[in-house]
């Protein structure tokens, strides 16, 4: 009787794997995760209890919403991204001066359809679009240019397609998002 050829311990058959892996969404799993800490960040501040850290998990929340979009993600909510940096800086600057840290009802209203946005984006954008959005913001945090990531965006998509193993794109990648 033959034995089961072991296509797991094939380097190239992993790789490939991996590179098809980046070709679809997130896992409903992971992609719920990553929506919990964003919701309970809007929560807080809708409700007054937020904190500087809950800003920050909105913000990047905010951020990664727009790289989507730009990228054919649910495109329409450019016009809430417009005036959700305003926002931002509003409820930040308050709650260093004051200690409250609160979204107005407005503002709540608008933040809650970005982050709705960010929910269907989470279970539409194949990882390797995540992943891509996901270094660019960390290239905002840092304070670099967004030229630099620009750049390499379509080696992402030739790697993420399967057509180049040994991509810089791995498995490992989505444990940053």
């Amino acid at each position: 009787m033959a034995g089961l050829i072991p296509f797991y311990r094939n380097v190239d058959v992993v790789r490939a794997r991996q590179n098809k892996s980046l070709l679809l969404p997130l896992p409903r799993v992971e992609a719920d995760k990553l929506s919990l800490s964003v919701h309970a960040a809007l929560d807080a501040l809708r409700r007054g209890r937020g904190n500087a850290s809950a800003v920050k998990t909105l913000m990047g929340a905010t951020i990664l919403t727009g790289l989507l979009a730009e990228s054919g993600y649910e495109t329409t909510i450019f016009e809430q991204l417009e005036t959700a940096d305003q926002g931002i800086k509003t409820i930040f600057n308050r709650g260093r001066e004051t200690g409250t840290w609160l979204l107005e009802p407005e503002t709540f209203t608008q933040f809650a359809q970005i982050v709705t946005t960010y929910d269907q984006q989470l279970r539409k954008a194949p990882v390797w679009e995540l992943v891509d959005a996901n270094e660019t913001l960390a290239l905002v945090q840092k304070g670099q240019p967004l030229h630099q990531k620009k750049k390499s965006k379509r080696k992402h998509r030739i790697d993420a397609a399967g057509t180049s193993f040994g991509s810089s794109v791995g498995g490992s990648s989505h444990s940053r998002l």
